[in-house]
């Protein structure tokens, strides 16, 4: 059964630099595009970052430059960086599984949660 299961979470700062891992399990990782999303307190779920199969990223505009996804395919692991971290980053984040780029997701982790202190 395909899992993804995210860490990393927990509170931090403004401005502090922050890394998420997730772990996949149950399917080929390394053929999987992959994704992330952020959830913030009270509202939907948006997609932040996606990369493919193959290692190509691209993110929604509102994280351009501050978060960097990135994968390690020999130990089936999904990464997102996040530098100067804002209170409005605040939320759950959110591995996905997508079939293609900017696709809904197949699959979703359980999340790890983010708080941010101004």
């Amino acid at each position: 059964q395909a899992r993804l299961v995210e860490s990393g979470g927990g509170l931090v700062q403004a401005g502090d630099s922050l890394s998420l891992s997730c772990v996949a399990s149950g399917f080929t990782f390394r053929q999987w595009n992959m994704g992330w999303y952020h959830q913030a307190p009270g509202k939907e779920r948006d997609a932040v970052a996606w990369i493919n199969a193959n290692g190509n990223a691209e993110y929604a505009d509102s994280v351009k430059g501050r978060f960097k996804i990135s994968r390690n395919n020999s130990n089936n692991t999904l990464f997102l960086h996040i530098d100067n971290i804002k209170p409005e980053d605040t939320g759950t984040y959110f591995c996905v599984r997508i079939a293609h780029m900017q696709a809904p997701p197949t699959i979703w982790g359980k999340g790890t949660l983010v708080t941010v202190s101004s």
